[in-house]
């Protein structure tokens, strides 16, 4: 069978010059045999999906924590929104649909319970600091599968690495996905700070309004559409400039009125306490760490830093629990 090498060939055929196709990759750290089905970025995304941190991702705060209410977007809805944008997006500029996806899905996986609580917390208190983006590398090479990781392409772990708006994606298909978070983001938090009574559709500022629209459907749309028509045929991702500085004003006003909001962040300060506290408490018992946490520290990592991997791997739930077992009289639990 030749199925993986005619996917290749198609790829050629059909995608952009600009497109990171998956004959070219640089490969993998650890070399394997290819798949005769799947192309390499296929296959990453696959080993992602398929990844227990993924799984970890649907009980993760995406911004408000405890919502009463069963639509609000957790850390995995946020994951799957964003692929979908930036699945939308490349297909239309004729990009490699499977490496924005594996990017895409495999983004946020480091993320902290809590949301950017957890990643305030842990970067408090851990001398060697802690990002989100970081800490996804960290998980698919080093975390995952007991401490073999899942031997990613260079080109995922690159995307994910960068992310972020500061990163700098070596690849359009991580442009794409750098983009497709941000409109994802700003998209569902507005519906869902409307959900919990914190906005209106009436508070959106004129000057926002008049160019991307006055609701989270209308800036999706907005969004999707600008960098499609300016990054056509193009070897880079952009928006124009109109359509950039509304995204920036817009941020800068969901920052102002959802993220840093008392009402919808009045819990953050408990959960910053609690990430904080486990912190401490597994710093000065490592014998409580699970075995595949002592065993990374067998092989010389350090103990600030093996923490934080098993923090930054727990769901809400489970953190909470655990600090209910370590500090609260089981007489006490209701």
């Amino acid at each position: 069978m030749q199925i993986r090498e005619n996917l290749e060939k198609r790829e050629a055929e059909i995608l952009s010059p600009y497109a990171c196709h998956s004959a070219d990759s640089k490969g993998r750290d650890r070399q394997e045999e290819e798949c005769d089905i799947r192309p390499v970025f296929q296959r990453d995304r696959d080993r992602i999906l398929h990844s227990k941190s993924f799984r970890r991702l649907k009980d993760k705060t995406q911004v408000f924590l405890t919502p009463e209410g069963d639509h609000y977007r957790t850390r995995l809805t946020h994951t799957l929104e964003v692929s979908q944008n930036a699945r939308t997006i490349a297909k239309a500029l004729r990009l490699n649909e499977e490496l924005v996806e594996a990017i895409a899905l495999g983004h946020d996986l480091g993320h902290t319970p809590f949301g950017h609580a957890g990643e305030r917390a842990l970067c408090n208190v851990c001398p060697l600091g802690f990002a989100h983006n970081e800490q996804s590398v960290r998980t698919v090479e080093l975390l995952e599968k007991n401490g073999q990781g899942l031997n990613l392409t260079v080109e995922v772990r690159d995307g994910i690495l960068n992310h972020q708006t500061r990163g700098n994606p070596s690849t359009l298909e991580g442009q794409v996905v750098r983009f497709s978070d941000k409109i994802a983001y700003i998209h569902h938090d507005m519906d869902d700070a409307i959900r919990g009574g914190i906005l209106t559709q009436k508070d959106v500022p004129k000057e926002i309004g008049d160019v991307i629209g006055y609701n989270s459907a209308e800036w999706i749309d907005h969004f999707i559409h600008d960098i499609v028509s300016n990054s056509c045929e193009k070897n880079c991702i952009i928006m124009s400039e109109p359509v950039a500085g509304a995204m920036r004003k817009l941020r800068n006003f969901m920052f102002e009125r959802v993220y840093t909001n008392p009402q919808a962040k009045s819990e953050e300060g408990k959960a910053v306490m609690l990430v904080e506290t486990l912190y401490g408490y597994f710093c000065g018992h490592k014998d409580k760490l699970p075995e595949e946490m002592l065993m990374l520290l067998d092989r010389g990592e350090p103990l600030e830093r093996v923490v934080c991997d098993h923090i930054s791997a727990m769901t809400d739930r489970y953190a909470i629990a655990k600090f209910e077992e370590i500090y609260v009289p089981a007489s006490w639990h209701g």
